[in-house]
Formats: C-alpha cells, sequence, structure tokens
C-alpha cells in the first residue's frame, strides 16, 4: 500500500472539542469499513482550520472515495516519497 498525506480544509476544527472529534472519527471509521480494507487511516493531526490526515491505500482513487463517504473533503492529496526523521542523519 502507498502512504498519503491528505489535507481537509475543515475551518473551525481545531475548536472541536472531545466528543465532536469522536464522532468524526466514528464517521470515517463507518466510511473505512464500507471500503472493506482498501484504505487504512493512520492518523491525524488537527489545526485550526485544516487536518493533515496519514492513509495507507492503494492509490488515490480510494482515498477520493473515502472523502466522497465520509463527507470530509480532501482539498489535496500527496503520495508520500519518503520518510526522514532525526535518525537520517545520523552516522
Amino acid at each position: 500500500m502507498n502512504r498519503y498525506v491528505i489535507e481537509r480544509n475543515i475551518p473551525g476544527v481545531g475548536g472541536l472539542d472531545g466528543a465532536q472529534l469522536r464522532d468524526a472519527s466514528a464517521t470515517s471509521n463507518a466510511a473505512l469499513a464500507e471500503l472493506r480494507g482498501k484504505v487504512q487511516w493512520v492518523h491525524s493531526y488537527v489545526v485550526d482550520d485544516k487536518t493533515f490526515c496519514i492513509y495507507l491505500a492503494d492509490d488515490e482513487t480510494q482515498v477520493h472515495e473515502h472523502a466522497r463517504l465520509s463527507g470530509f473533503p480532501a482539498s489535496k492529496i500527496s503520495e508520500v516519497r519518503s520518510v526522514i526523521d532525526p535518525t537520517t542523519g545520523a552516522c
């Protein structure tokens, strides 16, 4: 599976409380269940007016289908080419 970063423009999402975030997560999980393993949600970062979600999928089409089913916009989808961290630069 390929790894994708999905940028979702959702005004005010950073102000949602725990119950609202739980409901959003449940909505996403329901869409994932419909896709029967074709897409996996790894985690999301919530900022003021966006989320940055990390997903695994065979191709970008499945990410778009999750967005359609869940009702959450996929404003920008980028396939991850490499992952680096501080240890990448260590000798």
